[in-house]
């Protein structure tokens, strides 16, 4: 290893604050970034980096995790036998399945492809299926491989530029599917090549609406990479936004929820940067898009709506760690109905969040137990979610502890 490489974490017992710093530097945050991020002064995180104040209890290290994403808390601590995955999930039944088909490559394969619409109406019914099964990903990832196959068989075979613009649309949409599927999962290149291949496909296609979709998930997969790929997610969103923007007047309602959807993602992606106002601006030119769409809509790929709007100012809130505000965003928020059931959990685990910032932990974690309830597989691979109920299992206070054991149990933290 060369003498200036970063020190690897496991490879000496190295103080815990020493491996705060060398984590922190690998995620290109500064030491006041950080201390910002975890609610202490940078005296503070000095001293733990520094080793002249005692490593901090279960809830400053799990904080400090969150911060950095740190995907298993070993990592951290330097204890292995504390392997917990936190922000990558143990890995779906699958997902061995779902890669074998996005990384097959058959240039002289004798599979038929299906008709045009046999493939759309397949598709349609995997994103309403992903919407309203509680294990959506068990049923979505049985549906993939064959999706993705067809898909690429129909690129390949088409005999026209117009045939294979419309299986090009296809493609990407699959890809789009594929890439919710494989969110927090324990095989990120995989994640980056199906984001990056439907991109590809969507600009083949020339289809806003694709390549509008396929923009928001690349932007994702960058944002969700850390703060040094921020810049990056704000680029593709901006991109994205400017080449929508002029035909916003006359779009459809699926056009114009994408490219509200991609507006809301700067908003998300400044929260995370604690740009309060930037934040908040972005949320407001997206609720503006979604004032223009009709009541019962939402968006068959990123849930965009009129309902929407409430979990997405929560989200805002918990990211610029506003805990009363996210609290009181709560209040409003569950006025509107979430039709999907993924989102829906997605946005109970956010206000789980924004009641632990807010000091009421009962109250995160009755919100964390209707997650479950709603989609157990969203809970069951959201690292946010996996800390709080983490570090419930060690407070000493007994109802909340055990209902908090019973919930890690329920999503795979803990053994009966």
């Amino acid at each position: 290893m060369p003498s200036d490489a970063t020190p690897d974490p496991y490879a000496d017992p190295l103080r815990f604050g020493q491996r705060v710093q060398i984590l922190r530097e690998r995620r290109g945050m500064t030491r006041a970034q950080l201390a910002d991020f975890i609610g202490v002064s940078l005296h503070t995180l000095r001293k733990i980096e520094n080793g002249q104040q005692l490593a901090p209890g279960l809830e400053m290290v799990m904080r400090i995790a969150e911060a950095l994403r740190v995907r298993d808390l070993a990592e951290l601590t330097g204890h292995p036998e504390m392997h917990v995955d936190l922000f990558i999930g143990p890995g779906h039944p699958r997902l061995g399945a779902v890669k074998a088909a996005v990384d097959s490559f058959s240039p002289c394969s004798s599979v038929e492809p299906s008709p045009v619409a046999h493939l759309k109406a397949r598709l349609h019914a995997a994103w309403k299926s992903r919407h309203s099964a509680p294990n959506h990903r068990e049923v979505v990832g049985k549906l993939l491989p064959g999706l993705i196959r067809d898909a690429q068989a129909l690129v390949r075979t088409a005999d026209t530029a117009r045939d294979r613009s419309a299986a090009q649309g296809l493609l990407a949409e699959t890809y789009s599917l594929a890439q919710f599927f494989v969110a927090y999962q324990p095989d990120s290149a995989l994640l980056w090549r199906i984001a990056e291949r439907g991109m590809v496909a969507a600009q083949d296609s020339g289809d806003p609406h694709a390549i509008g979709v396929a923009a928001w998930l690349l932007a994702q997969a960058h944002r969700d990479s850390g703060p040094r790929h921020f810049d990056a997610a704000d680029a593709i969103n901006v991109e994205a936004v400017r080449f929508l923007d002029p035909l916003l007047p006359d779009a459809e309602d699926d056009l114009l929820a994408i490219a509200g959807a991609l507006e809301f993602e700067l908003g998300y992606t400044a929260a995370r940067r604690r740009d309060t106002g930037t934040a908040w601006r972005h949320w407001d030119k997206a609720n503006d898009m979604a004032k223009r769409l009709p009541s019962d809509y939402y968006h068959p790929v990123t849930s965009f709506s009129r309902a929407i709007m409430g979990a997405h100012a929560v989200t805002v809130a918990v990211e610029l760690h506003q805990g009363g505000e996210s609290v009181r965003q709560a209040a409003q928020a569950d006025k509107s109905v979430i039709k999907s059931r993924p989102r829906r959990a997605r946005h109970r685990i956010e206000e789980a969040r924004g009641y632990q910032l807010d000091g009421q932990p009962d109250v995160a974690v009755a919100t964390l137990q209707k997650a479950f309830e709603a989609a157990p597989e969203t809970i069951r691979y959201n690292g946010y979610a996996r800390r709080i109920i983490l570090e419930e299992t060690e407070t000493k206070e007994t109802n909340r502890r055990r209902r908090a054991s019973e919930l890690a149990v329920g999503i795979g933290l803990l053994s009966a």
